[in-house]
């Protein structure tokens, strides 16, 4: 976990430094280019998806698993690899899904549980259940029986990813049939008729502001909190006109609350990645940027908030790190209006200008705080109590002054 270092009187402030790039394939141990799937788990160990196996690496040393030297895992050809909270490591195959245990692998098919063997997504609720999306809608697991949804209940083709929201709420992706989200045992769909951008939902992440993050065919749908309004974004990687929209292959939110998403344009054999900043600002990289290859196939984000991506020519590392410029001028810290940065909840503001009033906006600029500015500091543990960054906005009668927060 990246670890921050404050020293008195000394102002620290932050900036998201210069990316670097970093590409793994079978010359540097790689079991295979193309990489179906990557996951990193509580170790920080990156988990590699292939067509032959999955192979472990832990930054120094590999281990490769397939049917042959782990004759409990469903098949080699792996669609599907999630780390779970405990350590395990779940994968999906076209024959069913198989667990990890750190010793030995068990494999659950439509024999012993699972309503189907065709996997689609590997998903863990906060509880601990694991749900498996399935060509024929999903199957979960509270450690001792399997229980299944279907038809009618959910789209007939199937589940492509489950999220849960903080009401307690649980959101199936469809691969043809939009969204439907479970609220007690009524299954509520949204799709294009809904303001959802297609039909064809491949991914679906919630944040922590109960909005829903939907990946589909044509962009990013951005479902607000109330489950009232959406947000379109079509073209978080840019390519050449007419070629604007841009189908999403998976979306991963990192330790600022940042979305990352993996885009491919099957028809054009193009694609990279975005990182949302703020409002309609992304950043996006590609094989110009030094990416390994166009064909992105998923995404995973380490505890370092470096972000792992896996390709059809094997995989690469962004490294995505925060740094901290140390400010020791007198005049650095006079001209500094708000600080600490990061912070862990106290907020010190130096109002040189007079400002009267402040507003503090999330990362999806909606309005947390508004208030008169009538002492120097500031609690924003009352309102920011989610990490991630916090944009503040200082008033005067001529001034305004703008500030990006990191909130822990």
């Amino acid at each position: 976990m990246q670890r921050y270092i404050f020293l008195v009187f000394f102002y620290m402030s932050f900036t998201i430094s210069s990316q670097t790039i970093t590409n793994y394939t079978t010359s540097d141990g790689l079991l295979n280019d193309f990489v179906e799937c990557i996951d990193v788990d509580i170790y920080d160990n990156v988990w590699v998806g292939t067509s032959i196996g999955v192979q472990l690496f832990d930054g120094a040393n590999s281990i490769n698993y397939n049917t042959s030297n782990s004759p409990g895992m469903a098949a080699n050809n792996i669609k599907v690899i999630k780390s779970m909270s405990n350590g395990d490591i779940w994968i999906g195959t076209d024959y069913g899904a198989s667990r990890f245990d750190g010793a030995d692998w068990t494999t659950y098919n439509s024999l012993n549980g699972l309503n189907n063997d065709q996997v689609y997504s590997i998903d863990e609720s906060p509880s601990g259940e694991i749900w498996i999306g399935t060509h024929a809608g999903v199957s979960y697991y509270n450690g001792t029986a399997w229980y299944s949804y279907g038809y009618p209940d959910l789209h007939w083709s199937g589940v492509n990813g489950t999220a849960f929201d903080s009401q307690g709420n649980i959101w199936f992706a469809s691969p043809l049939g939009g969204v439907t989200y479970k609220v007690g045992n009524v299954f509520i769909p949204y799709d294009t008729a809904d303001g959802l951008l297609s039909q064809n939902v491949t991914s679906i992440l919630i944040d922590s502001w109960d909005n829903k993050w939907i990946g589909t065919g044509g962009g990013v749908s951005i479902l607000d909190a109330t489950n009232t309004t959406f947000t379109h974004h079509t073209r978080m990687y840019i390519m050449p006109p007419p070629d604007t929209l841009n189908p999403v292959v998976d979306i991963q939110m990192d330790i600022l609350g940042r979305p990352w998403v993996a885009i491919y344009v099957g028809y054009l054999a193009e694609g990279g990645v975005a990182v949302w900043e703020s409002q309609d600002d992304w950043t996006d990289y590609d094989v110009t940027d030094g990416l390994t290859g166009q064909n992105i196939k998923g995404l995973s984000i380490d505890s370092e908030n470096s972000v792992w991506v896996a390709t059809s020519t094997g995989i690469s590392k962004i490294f995505n790190t925060i740094s901290l410029i140390e400010c020791t001028e007198k005049e650095d810290i006079e001209n500094t209006i708000v600080y600490p940065n990061p912070s862990n909840g106290l907020i010190n503001i130096i109002n040189t200008n007079n400002f009267n009033s402040i507003r503090v906006y999330n990362n999806l600029n909606q309005l947390v705080y508004y208030g008169n500015l009538l002492h120097d500091q500031l609690n924003i543990n009352s309102f920011a109590n989610k990490p991630g960054i916090y944009h503040f906005v200082l008033e005067g009668e001529k001034d305004i002054y703008h500030q990006n927060i990191i909130i822990k």
